[in-house]
């Protein structure tokens, strides 16, 4: 049977580089992008696109029915920084939608599950420096505590009903393509925006606020790899902790003034602070690379390199 695809909040930070990729993949007839509404971009333009409310199981159901999925990508959720603002949704919205998609599969209407988890499961007493696999979880935000959810979930129904779901913790992702979207780790992506339009960045994290990062290319490439793995190497089913750098806003600055000799950063931390220092430092991801054989093609260095070149070839050139 042929790999067909749904992608659920696929406009988002991480689904509009998923779905081309998975397009190119998979070709452009078996990936079916969807988000609650219908955007002017390549997503919407490039391929097959239908608008969906992701907390609306009927509508995810007739979509299934429809393009006979064998394959469900949720990515549809509310962020770290965005979901504080208005809990009861964020909780609605990263749960529910969950389920809709766990109760298709438990009834035999898809065959796998794509759902993304994230450092935001671990909290203020995790350890923090190569935060383990398996560690003391107690998140302090709506976004954590909903993914922390989400991963017992999972693990149940992977358990109770056989169902094939997989999933990674994300650490901050850096991405060109797209702009910050209210997480956490965005000062990351904005700061490059910023190096090159204005040539100074104020940063809403303290200066050594060591936070777990990676490339989105790199995130894109486990998405599928783990997806692509045969089923008995997916030995966990609650979610894989997933790494490729760490580092501060003040190591990150060092390396775009490489390129940027006459860059300034100052920092006036706010409410996203405490967030930040609720999490991991760094991540050990032994598990990932010996389960499912990940690795990461980017580190600081070779990141920072790409997300200039990008931005000057395709945002401003």
């Amino acid at each position: 049977m042929d790999t067909k695809i749904l992608i659920i909040g696929a406009c988002g930070q991480i689904g509009t580089e998923l779905t081309q990729k998975l397009r190119e993949t998979y070709g452009k007839n078996n990936v079916i992008a969807s988000d609650i509404r219908k955007l002017n971009n390549d997503v919407v333009n490039d391929g097959i696109f239908e608008v969906v409310n992701a907390l609306d199981y009927n509508q995810i159901e007739h979509l299934i029915e429809k393009y006979k999925i064998t394959d469900v990508y949720l990515m549809a959720a509310l962020l770290s920084a965005t979901a504080e603002k208005n809990p009861a949704f964020a909780w609605d919205l990263n749960m529910n939608s969950l389920f809709h998609v766990l109760n298709l599969a438990k009834a035999g209407k898809i065959k796998k599950i794509y759902w993304p988890s994230s450092i935001a499961v671990f909290g203020p007493t995790t350890p923090r420096d190569n935060t383990p696999q398996y560690t003391i979880m107690e998140p302090s935000t709506v976004y954590g505590i909903s993914k922390q959810a989400g991963e017992r979930w999972c693990e149940y129904y992977h358990k109770q009903y056989g169902v094939d779901v997989r999933s990674i913790r994300y650490p901050g992702l850096i991405s060109w393509g797209t702009p910050p979207g209210g997480g956490t780790t965005d000062y990351a992506v904005d700061i490059y925006h910023k190096a090159i339009t204005e040539g100074k960045f104020t940063s809403f994290l303290s200066e050594n606020s060591a936070l777990p990062m990676m490339y989105m290319d790199d995130a894109i490439k486990a998405t599928i790899a783990i997806m692509q793995a045969p089923s008995e190497q997916i030995k966990i089913r609650s979610s894989y902790n997933l790494s490729a750098m760490s580092f501060t806003p003040k190591e990150i600055a060092a390396e775009i003034q490489k390129h940027y000799p006459d860059f300034t950063i100052d920092y006036a931390p706010d409410f996203r602070q405490k967030i930040a220092d609720s999490w991991p430092a760094s991540i050990d991801d032994s598990c990932a690379r010996e389960d499912w054989g990940w690795k990461n093609d980017y580190d600081l260095n070779s990141m920072t390199t790409e997300m200039f070149k990008q931005l000057k070839e395709n945002i401003y050139a």
